[in-house]
Order: C-alpha cells, then sequence, then structure tokens
C-alpha cells in the first residue's frame, strides 16, 4: 500500500493548494553502518529462528523478500515521475534512491507485511510516503493524476516482467508444488505485485486510486472532505480489524482468487 496522501489535490479549477515542501534531508546510511547494521542482524536471526521452529515457511520468507523492494519500487516510481514534471521535492530529500533505508517505514513496510503473510490475510504494506509538492508540477492537477497511478502501474510492470520470466524459463512445465526456489521467487514477485496494485487502486485516501475520485470531487465538498481525509488509514484499518473478528473472511477470499487467477497465469490451470 502506498501513501500518496503527502500533498493535497486542487480543489476545484483554482488550481493547487500544496502543503509546504519537506526540508531536504541526508540521503540515508549505508545497509551496514549503524542502525542498518542492526536492524539486518535482527530481521536475519529473528527469521532463522522462526524457519528452524517451523513458525516460517520458505515460500513466506520469498514473499517478504519480494514485498520490501516492490513496495519501494513503487513509492521511488512516485518521486522519479514528479521529477519529470517539474517536481524535485523527492530529490532533495534524498528518496530517490533504492536504498531500503531512506523508505523503511517499520509498521507499514516490516510489521504490516510480516503479520498478513504469516496469518494469510495477502500481501501489501507501504513505505514511507515520497514527498511530493503538487505547486512545483508544469500542470498540477493532470500531472498529479500520474504521480499518484504510476505506483500500480509500476506493480503491474513487475508482476508483467516475472509473468513473462516465468514462462521463458520453462517453469511453467513444472508442477507448482515442485518449482525450484527462483521460480517461486518469480512467481511470488508477480504476485505480491498484483496484489499490491489491485489494492492501492482502490479509491479510497490515501490510496492511490483515490486520486480519480479526488479529480472529480465538485469544488463544495472539498472543505468537509479535507477534514475527513486524515482519518481514512483508520477507516482502512478498521475494515481489516472487523472482517477478522466478524470472521467474514472477505479479504481472504480475495487473497485467494487473486492466487488463484495468478496460479492460472503462470502454470495454465
Amino acid at each position: 500500500m502506498s501513501e500518496t496522501g503527502q500533498y493535497i489535490p486542487p480543489p476545484g479549477p483554482g488550481g493547487p493548494v500544496p502543503r509546504p515542501a519537506p526540508q531536504p534531508r541526508r540521503p540515508a546510511g549505508s545497509l551496514l553502518s549503524g542502525r542498518g547494521l542492526a536492524w539486518t542482524i535482527a530481521i536475519v536471526v529473528l527469521g532463522v529462528a522462526m524457519l528452524t521452529t517451523h513458525r516460517l515457511t520458505v515460500d513466506e520468507v520469498i514473499i517478504f523478500c519480494v514485498i520490501v523492494p516492490s513496495i519501494i519500487l513503487h513509492e521511488v516510481s512516485h518521486g522519479w515521475v514528479a521529477l519529470a514534471f517539474g517536481d524535485d521535492t523527492a530529490k532533495r530529500a534524498g528518496r530517490l534512491t533504492l536504498n531500503p533505508l531512506a523508505h523503511i517505514d517499520l509498521l507499514g513496510t516490516v510489521i504490516v507485511p510480516g503479520l498478513l503473510i504469516l496469518s494469510g490475510y495477502g500481501w501489501f504494506g507501504w513505505a514511507k510516503p515520497v514527498p511530493v509538492n503538487l505547486g512545483k508540477l508544469r500542470s498540477p492537477r493532470n500531472q498529479g493524476v500520474l504521480v499518484a497511478l504510476v505506483g500500480p502501474f509500476t506493480n503491474a510492470v513487475l508482476a508483467t516482467v516475472a509473468a513473462v520470466a516465468f514462462h521463458v524459463s520453462d517453469a511453467a512445465g513444472a508442477s507448482a508444488y515442485s518449482v525450484p526456489i527462483w521460480a517461486k521467487v518469480l512467481f511470488y514477485l508477480g504476485l505480491t505485485n498484483v496484489w499490491l496494485g489491485i489494492f492501492n487502486l482502490l479509491p479510497l485516501p490515501p490510496l492511490d486510486g483515490s486520486v480519480l475520485v479526488e479529480r472529480m470531487l465538485p469544488a463544495r465538498w472539498w472543505p468537509a472532505y479535507l477534514r475527513v481525509r486524515p482519518y481514512s488509514m483508520f477507516v482502512i484499518v478498521g475494515l481489516f480489524l472487523l472482517d477478522s473478528i466478524t470472521h467474514a473472511g472477505v479479504l481472504n477470499h480475495l487473497s485467494n482468487d487473486v492466487f488463484e487467477w495468478w496460479g492460472r497465469v503462470c502454470f495454465g490451470s
């Protein structure tokens, strides 16, 4: 899940109402220095411990390892497109980098994906939102839509690349239960990006799909909408909790449907 809600879309034809651009920050440090090294060791130790106690499967490790870079590429794509349209805010903030330390949000990039993978509720998460200043775009209202939607588009491209590589490697001819590790990586890379793309297109802020609703929202509704928008994440979390508490299984069914569809795409059956 991506939070591109670090800007306020323009209310009507009067032009953008951007939030103040964040102050530039120094790029994140090396993965093997200071806090990065501590995080790396902690995650590796935890993963090994869970594997050896059979609380974590190899497939779950693969899913976690492909979802983190997928989320990061999703976020970086927002910044690169914004830069192409004239906004260098993300670049000055040191966010146009593939160094995960510059993007990792402890809750959204590590804890939430890990818990959802273990609980079987699907694959998604979020990184720290890449800062975007709509006021710097050459055409704020139209290009702002493209900046938001490039995230799910990136997920679609990654899923397509994974599917093509899967078929070119002849892994599609193998049994779904006997594919090699590298083929599983391609399979889950595509699957997680399909799920991330679908989820991010939901028309709920701060998800990327909300930009389409916001683009068409009448100007007179904006004051009320802007008061509610900051709390929309609680609505999303509440829906997950309600689904879990009531055992409705809506999200689990959706996850299973996506899994079965992607299995047909890869294995043809």
